[in-house]
C-alpha cells in the first residue's frame, strides 16, 4: 500500500509539473479542425518534452490563425516573448493532425523557448540551435527514421553553401541583416553546423552530455536568469553551455563561427557519426 501511495505522489507531481497549453483562434475555425489542431499540439508539447524536459512555464499559449489558401500544413511559425512565451502558427485548414504532426514548423518554435531571446547579431545561433533539435526531437519520437534524419542535414547543409555565396561578410553581421538580405538560409544553417560541430566534439572526447541534454539542463538552472535579447546574450549563453559541458567546446567555436566569412565544411562522414540520442 506505501508502495502504491509513494508511486500516485510521484505521478501527481509529474502531472502538476506538466506544461499546459491554451489555445486561441484568429478566425472561425471548425470542431473537427479544431480537434486536429489540438491534438496536434498536444503531441508536439509531449513530444519535445520528452526530449528536452519539461518546459520552465505553467502555460503554454498557442495562436492559431487558421489559412484556407496555404500551400502547405504549417507556412509560418513564430515565437512571441513574453510572460509567459507564446507561440504563434498559421496552419491551412482541413489538415489532419497526423499531417500537422509530420511537420517541423512546431517542434521548432518550441525548441526555441528553452533558450533565452539572444542578440540580432546572434540569431545564427538561436535558429541553428532550434533547426538541429526539431531534428533530434523527431527523430527521437520516431516521427522520422535516421536515415531520414542524415538526408535532412545533409540536404540543408548543402543550400546554406549555395546561399553563404549570394551573402557574404562575416556570420555575425549577416545575422543582423538576415531579413533584408534574404539570408535565412546561411544563417539557419551556418548555425546548425555549429551544433554539430560542437556535439561531435563532445562525442570524440567522451563526454557524456549531448546537445539535447545540455538544452536540457540550461533551461532548467539559467535561461530564467538571462536578459532577454542583451548585446552579451550569445556570449553568455555559450559561457553556460561550455559550464555545463564542463569544456571550452562550445565558446572556442562561437569565437571562430561569428567571424566566419564561409560555410564550414562538414561531409557526410560527419553527419552518420552524429549520435545525438543518448
Amino acid at each position: 500500500m506505501k508502495l502504491l501511495m509513494l508511486v500516485l505522489w510521484f505521478g501527481l507531481i509529474a502531472f502538476a509539473q506538466a506544461t499546459e497549453i491554451e489555445i486561441e483562434y484568429k478566425s472561425w475555425i471548425s470542431s473537427s479542425d479544431k480537434q486536429y489542431v489540438e491534438t496536434w499540439l498536444k503531441h508536439g508539447v509531449k513530444a519535445t518534452e520528452r526530449s528536452l524536459g519539461v518546459l520552465q512555464q505553467q502555460t503554454l499559449p498557442f495562436i492559431i490563425e487558421p489559412s484556407l489558401f496555404a500551400s502547405e500544413p504549417v507556412p509560418w511559425g513564430s515565437v512571441q516573448r513574453g510572460k509567459p512565451d507564446a507561440i504563434l502558427l498559421q496552419v491551412k485548414r482541413f489538415t489532419s493532425s497526423r499531417v500537422l504532426i509530420k511537420d517541423w514548423t512546431l517542434y521548432h518554435e518550441i525548441a526555441h523557448l528553452y533558450h533565452p531571446l539572444l542578440d540580432h547579431s546572434d540569431f545564427w545561433l538561436a535558429e541553428g540551435l532550434a533547426t538541429y533539435l526539431q531534428n533530434v526531437i523527431m527523430l527521437e519520437n520516431d516521427i522520422f527514421n535516421v536515415d531520414e534524419f542524415r538526408t535532412r542535414l545533409i540536404s540543408g547543409l548543402s543550400r546554406d553553401v549555395k546561399n553563404t555565396r549570394l551573402n557574404k561578410g562575416s556570420l555575425k553581421a549577416v545575422s543582423e541583416q538576415m531579413w533584408s538580405l534574404k539570408a535565412q538560409q546561411r544563417v539557419y544553417w551556418s548555425g546548425v553546423a555549429f551544433f554539430i560541430e560542437a556535439e561531435i566534439a563532445l562525442q570524440d572526447i567522451g563526454n557524456k552530455n549531448t546537445i539535447r541534454t545540455l538544452i536540457s539542463l540550461f533551461q532548467q538552472c539559467c535561461k530564467n536568469s538571462a536578459i532577454p535579447g542583451d548585446s552579451n546574450s550569445g556570449r553568455l549563453f555559450i559561457a553556460n553551455l561550455d559550464k555545463l559541458s564542463k569544456t571550452t567546446i562550445f565558446s572556442n567555436l562561437y569565437a571562430n563561427y561569428k567571424q566566419r566569412q564561409d560555410f564550414p565544411y562538414l561531409s557526410k562522414t560527419h553527419i552518420y557519426s552524429l549520435q545525438p540520442l543518448r
